[in-house]
């Protein structure tokens, strides 16, 4: 059972579909959900504030939710992403991290890297990866 559910932002329809899920994860495991946003020098942080809130809203009552914006220098790739998800997830001591998937191409995920296989090698928790679909 999945008590401390930390679940990744972007304002993507993705990480909104993943937010849903995490909001119902939570609901019927009565634990308590922390949604983050990973902020670079290349991002708005007020930007990202603004979304937690939007997000935090969207949960509405029942479920226990905090936000957390998690800076990282913006780091070739995905790296400076997966390094804060991690640190975000090890601090709370999420046993469930819930994310949206990009649906990166081939080429892509092998250029940039994908967020939630980094991630699985990183953490003790369990990945969630949701799809557009």
């Amino acid at each position: 059972m999945f008590t401390k559910i930390l679940v990744a932002i972007d304002g993507k329809d993705t990480s909104m579909k993943a937010l849903m899920e995490a909001q119902r994860m939570a609901l019927s495991n009565h634990g308590a959900l922390r949604i983050v946003y990973v902020a670079t020098e290349e991002t708005d942080p007020k930007a990202g504030v603004k979304l937690l809130a939007q997000a935090k809203s969207a949960v509405g009552d029942g479920v226990t939710v905090d936000t957390r914006v998690l800076y990282t220098e913006a780091v070739y790739g995905v790296t400076g992403i997966v390094d804060a998800l991690a640190n975000g997830t090890r601090e709370w001591g999420a046993d469930l991290v819930v994310l949206g998937s990009s649906h990166r191409r081939a080429l892509e995920r092998w250029v940039i890297g994908s967020v939630a296989e980094q991630l699985f090698s990183k953490i003790d928790a369990s990945v969630l990866v949701v799809r557009s679909q």
